[in-house]
C-alpha cells in the first residue's frame, strides 16, 4: 500500500516503521505541521517524503492514518474524509472516540473511517520516540465498525493481525469508559504523584539519589507530555471525573486506616488490591 501519515510523533511514527518493517508499506508520505519535526523524521526514515498540502498527500495513498494529538483529530478528520474516495481507507489512532465519532458521523464518507486505538506508547513524544516493534502483541481496539464499511474494516483487520496484534471490537462510549480507568487514570495519578513528591522534597538530587524501581516505574507516566493528555482529558473528561472520584475515595480509606493503625483492615485492603493479579498476572 501508499500510506500517508498525518502527524509523525511516537505513534505515527512507530506505525510508520512497523510498515515498513513487515512490508506492509510500498511508500510513506508524511504530513507534519512541525517543520524540525518534519526534517527529522525524514532523517530517520520514518517516511519516504514530507508532503505539505493535505489533499495531495491523502490522493496519494490507499490508506491514510491520522495521527495528531486528539483535539487537533477532530479538526483533521473531517476534510482527511472530504479528500477521501472510495478505494482508499482512514484510520485514527486517537486515545478518546467519542467526540471523533461525533465529529464524522454524518459525513459522506464515514464508511470508509475506521476507528482505531493501539494499547501500546511510552512517555516519550516527537519522531525520536518512535519505536519499532512498539505494537507488537498488544491490543487494537476497533471501534463502532459496524458504521465502516466491511471492506475498510478488512483491510484494518489484516493490517493489524500483520503487526501482528490483538484485535478488540468495541463502540466508542464503552471505548472511552474502559481507557478511562485502565489507561487515563494512571497518567493522571502519575502526574499527581510527581506534583507531590516535587512539592514535598524541595532537593532535586535527593529525588534522583533515592528513586528506586518502584517509584520510577510508578511516575514513568508523569514525563509524558501536556499536548498529547490534556486534550484526552478534555475529551473523555467525564469519565476521567468518575475513576478519578473512585480512586480519591480509595486513597482517603487508606489513609484513614493508616491514621487510625487499623493494620488488619490495611492488610485486607492490600489483600484485595493483589486480586489484581488474576487480570495482569
Amino acid at each position: 500500500m501508499n500510506v500517508t501519515i498525518i502527524g509523525l510523533g511516537l505513534i505515527g511514527g512507530s506505525l510508520a516503521l512497523s510498515l515498513r518493517h513487515h512490508g506492509l508499506a510500498h511508500r510513506l508520505v508524511g504530513v507534519e505541521a512541525s517543520e524540525p519535526h518534519a526534517r527529522r523524521a525524514l532523517e530517520l526514515g520514518l517516511v519516504d517524503e514530507i508532503e505539505a498540502d493535505l489533499v495531495t498527500a491523502v490522493h496519494r495513498a490507499d490508506l491514510i492514518v491520522v495521527a495528531v494529538p486528539m483535539d487537533a483529530m477532530v479538526a483533521v478528520l473531517p476534510p482527511v474524509l472530504d479528500a477521501t474516495t472510495a478505494h482508499q481507507v482512514v484510520i485514527d489512532v486517537g486515545s478518546t472516540k467519542q467526540a471523533l465519532l461525533a465529529a464524522v458521523a454524518g459525513h459522506p464518507n464515514r464508511g470508509r473511517f475506521v476507528a482505531v486505538h493501539p494499547m501500546a506508547g511510552t512517555e516519550h513524544s516527537g519522531p525520536e520516540a518512535a519505536i519499532n516493534g512498539l505494537f507488537e502483541g498488544k491490543t487494537v481496539v476497533l471501534c463502532d465498525t459496524a458504521n465502516s464499511d466491511p471492506d475498510a474494516v478488512r483491510v484494518v483487520e489484516q493490517l493489524f493481525h500483520a503487526l501482528p496484534m490483538r484485535l478488540l471490537y468495541l463502540n466508542g462510549a464503552d471505548h472511552d469508559l474502559h481507557t478511562a480507568y485502565v489507561s487515563h487514570i494512571s497518567h493522571i495519578t502519575s502526574f499527581a504523584l510527581a506534583l507531590t513528591v516535587l512539592e514535598k522534597e524541595k532537593e532535586e538530587q535527593r529525588i534522583f539519589d533515592l528513586a528506586s524501581g518502584g517509584f520510577e516505574s510508578t511516575v514513568r507516566l508523569a514525563k509524558s507530555s501536556p499536548a498529547t493528555w490534556v486534550p484526552i482529558f478534555r475529551q473523555n473528561r467525564l469519565n476521567v471525573l468518575d475513576v478519578l472520584d473512585e480512586h480519591l475515595h480509595q486513597l482517603q480509606q487508606l489513609r484513614e486506616l493508616l491514621a487510625q493503625e487499623n493494620y488488619q483492615a490495611l492488610t485486607d485492603k492490600i489483600q484485595q488490591a493483589n486480586h489484581i493479579r488474576k487480570i495482569l498476572p
